[in-house]
């Protein structure tokens, strides 16, 4: 359940309670997708986690509160009523590939750090580890990784994730979820209907 950015590039640290830090989230992440995603290539956001343990429902809360988002070349992956989790995850990966070949994909997922990041969201370039945390071996994913710390890491990772305060994962979920709406706006997204898998 802790899992890490696998990116030699530099990952950035915002805490969500501090007044400043979302327009530093917002400002990085359109870097990097204005730098990375190439003119009219599709943006798939993954939201992965299971809304089965609080600690790991910030993915799904994520794609819950995105999914009504109708933009050109935008799909969103992972929400409350139909969850991308460690069973269905490769079966969700294939599926994006038949259906956004070569799309850039923003991988979401909560994770487990030191007590003093708890509640900070990090950002990355590069693929998300899913599942290290609990020792599953899950595939990479993500031209670009954010996750939500949402408890700390230690022994029995399982109960920690029981044991997540709802509050913690609900701020870190409407922090990454101000800066998408924010950079996805400013990246010129044309509104139009578009199908969403939820």
């Amino acid at each position: 359940m802790r899992p890490e950015c696998n990116t030699e590039q530099q990952l950035f640290y915002f805490n969500c309670l501090d007044n400043g830090a979302i327009y530093k989230f917002c400002r990085q992440l359109f870097h990097l997708i204005e730098e990375k995603v190439e003119k009219n290539q599709s943006i798939v956001i993954l939201c992965i986690g299971s809304d089965r343990a609080t600690g790991d429902c910030l993915g799904p809360i994520i794609g819950y509160k995105l999914e009504k988002l109708q933009y050109k070349n935008l799909a969103i992956y992972g929400t409350l009523s139909k969850p991308v989790h460690a069973k269905n995850l490769e079966d969700t990966l294939r599926m994006i590939e038949a259906r956004h070949s070569n799309a850039f994909v923003i991988a979401i997922d909560a994770s487990l750090g030191k007590d003093k990041h708890v509640g900070y969201v990090t950002l990355g370039e590069g693929s998300l580890k899913p599942g290290i945390g609990v020792d599953k071996e899950l595939p990479q994913v993500g031209d670009i990784c954010i996750t939500g710390i949402v408890n700390v890491t230690g022994y029995l990772n399982h109960m920690l994730l029981q044991t997540t305060r709802l509050d913690t994962v609900m701020q870190l979920a409407d922090f990454i979820c101000i800066g998408l709406r924010y950079v996805l706006r400013q990246q010129n997204y044309t509104p139009v209907a578009i199908t969403s898998s939820r």
